[in-house]
C-alpha cells in the first residue's frame, strides 16, 4: 500500500515507522522546511521512508491512504481533494488500533484527560496489572503497538483531533470526562460538532464493552444515551446505585452488590472537585480490570498528579506559585481558580481558541486579586475583564512572574492558568510551564 502521512511530529513519526515495519511504501511531508525538523524527522528516510519539508506537494495525493496527525486541520486543501479522489483519510489513532491484540481504555474530555490517564495507568500498576501509557499523553499509540502482549492493558489518552479521522477504533473502555467548550477555532464555533467528536469514542463499542461518563456534565449526559454499550456514571453532585460519587465528603464505588467505600477526599493528594472526578473515572476503571479498593485507596493516597496541571512550584515570601499550563481552555481555569479560597493573581492569554471569557467573569470578580495578561490574546484578556479586577499587560513570562512578585502579598495565589495554546511564544505548554517554573525557582 502506498501511505502518505501528514506531519513530521511525534505521532506522524511513529506511524511512518509503523506503516513502513508492516511493508507499505511511506511518504512524510511537513510545512516545516527540513531544517527545522528534528533527527528523529530527518532519520525516517535512511528506513526508505521518503520525507519532504517546506510545504504539501502533490507527491502527498499520489497514495490510497493519507494519515493525519493530530495537529493537521481536516479542512486543509490537500485532506478536501484526498477525499474529492476516493483517498482514506485516518488518525494515527485508527492505523494503531488495527494492530493492538491488548484490550484498550480510551479517556478523553475537554480538561482533565492527562491526569486521569496518568492515574489509571498508576491504578494499574500499583495492582501489578501489566500495562502500557501512550497516546495523546506523551508517546503516540503507534511507538508501542507492535510491543504490547495480549494480556497487556493500553491506556490512551485520546484527542478529538484524533477521533476525528477513526473508522474502526473501538477501545475495551471508553471514557468521556466532559465535554466543554475547547477548540472553537477547528470546529467552526459548534458545539454539537465538537461533542459529536467525542462521541466517537465509543461508536464502534458493542455490549461486551463499558463507557464511563460524566454525569454531572450536560454534554456528556447528551451524547452518553447515544452509547450501545454498558454505561458507568460517575457524579459528585447526585448519589448513584451504579458508578462512582460523593457521599458525605467521601468517594464511594457501587454496582450489583451495593455500595463501597473508596476514600475520603481530604485523604487525595491532588486538590479541587474536578480531579475527585477524575478520580472517579480512574477508580470505575481500575474496578473494571479486578484492581482491589484497598489498592486504588493507597494509590490515590500517593498519587500528586501531573506536571503542568495545578503544579505546586514553590512559595516565597508567603506566595504560593502553581504552573497550570495544561489548562488551555475557559473551562480549565474555572477548575484552577476553584482549587484555591487564597486570593489569585491569575497569568492568563496565549494563542487565543475561541474563547469566551464571559463564562469565568463572575468567579474571576470573587476569587482573583488581579490579572497578569501575556500572549497574543492580552487585548483580548484585557477586554474581557476591564471593570471587574485589575489588568495588566506582561510582555514576556519573566515579566509576568516578576509583577506577579512585586504585586503579590503573604497568603496569595500566583497562577499560570492561561486558558491559551502556547504557540504564540513557546514550543507548547510543556515548555511554557518550564520557563515559568524556572522564572519562579530563580526569584
Amino acid at each position: 500500500m502506498r501511505c502518505s502521512v501528514l506531519g513530521a511530529a511525534r505521532s506522524g513519526i511513529a506511524v511512518a515507522k509503523l506503516l513502513r515495519e508492516k511493508g507499505a511504501a511511506v511518504f512524510v511531508s511537513d510545512q516545516r522546511p527540513l531544517d527545522q525538523l528534528d533527527e528523529e524527522a530527518l532519520s525516517l528516510r535512511s528506513l526508505g521512508i521518503e520525507l519532504e519539508g517546506g510545504g504539501h506537494s502533490d507527491r502527498v495525493l499520489d497514495c490510497s491512504l493519507l494519515v493525519l496527525s493530530p495537529g493537521v486541520p481536516g479542512d486543509i486543501p490537500f485532506v478536501q481533494e484526498a477525499g474529492r479522489r476516493g483517498i482514506r483519510v485516518l488518525s494515527e489513532l485508527e492505523v494503531a488500533s488495527w494492530f493492538c491484540r491488548s484490550p484498550i481504555v480510551a479517556v478523553t474530555g475537554s480538561n482533565g484527560k492527562t491526569t486521569t490517564t496518568t492515574l489509571i495507568g498508576r491504578i494499574l500498576g500499583d495492582a501489578k496489572k501489566k500495562h502500557v501509557v501512550a497516546g495523546n499523553i506523551g508517546t503516540a499509540f503507534s511507538a508501542v503497538v507492535l510491543d504490547m502482549a495480549e494480556e497487556d492493558i493500553v491506556v490512551l489518552e485520546v484527542s478529538s483531533f484524533q477521533l476525528d479521522h477513526c473508522e474502526t477504533f473501538r477501545p475495551k473502555v471508553s471514557v468521556i470526562l466532559n465535554v466543554t467548550e475547547d477548540h472553537m477555532d477547528r470546529y467552526r464555533h459548534s458545539m454539537e460538532l465538537y461533542a459529536a467528536s467525542k462521541a466517537r469514542i465509543f461508536m464502534n463499542q458493542s455490549g461486551d464493552d463499558t463507557f464511563v461518563y460524566c454525569a454531572d456534565d450536560p454534554w456528556t449526559i447528551r451524547i452518553a444515551a447515544q452509547a450501545a454499550c454498558r454505561r458507568l456514571p460517575f457524579s459528585t453532585d447526585t448519589i448513584l446505585q451504579e458508578g462512582a460519587w460523593m457521599e458525605h465528603g467521601i468517594l464511594m464505588l457501587g454496582d450489583q452488590n451495593g455500595p463501597k467505600q473508596v476514600i475520603p477526599l481530604e485523604q487525595m493528594t491532588i486538590r479541587g472537585i474536578h480531579n475527585a472526578r477524575n478520580a472517579m473515572a480512574a477508580v470505575l476503571v481500575g474496578s473494571l480490570f479486578d484492581v482491589s479498593i484497598a489498592s486504588m485507596r493507597a494509590t490515590l493516597r500517593n498519587f500528586k498528579g501531573v506536571e503542568h496541571r495545578l503544579e505546586f512550584v514553590r512559595e516565597h515570601n508567603g506566595i504560593r506559585y502553581y504552573n497550570d499550563s495544561k489548562a488551555t481552555n475557559v473551562d480549565a481555569v474555572r477548575y484552577a481558580i476553584q482549587a484555591f479560597s487564597d486570593p489569585i493573581i491569575l497569568i492568563l492569554g496565549g494563542r487565543d481558541k475561541g474563547n469566551d471569557y464571559t463564562l469565568i467573569q463572575d468567579l474571576v470578580r470573587k476569587h482573583v486579586k488581579s490579572i497578569l495578561a501575556i500572549g497574543e490574546s492580552a487585548q483580548k484578556v484585557e477586554t474581557a475583564f476591564h471593570g471587574i479586577v485589575p489588568v495588566h499587560r506582561a510582555s514576556s513570562m519573566e515579566g509576568a512572574v516578576r509583577l506577579a512578585a512585586q504585586e503579590g502579598r503573604a497568603g496569595d495565589v500566583v497562577l499560570l492558568s492561561p486558558a491559551c495554546a502556547s504557540f504564540d511564544w513557546f514550543k507548547n505548554y510543556e515548555h511554557r510551564g518550564k520557563v515559568f517554573k524556572d522564572l519562579v525557582n530563580h526569584l
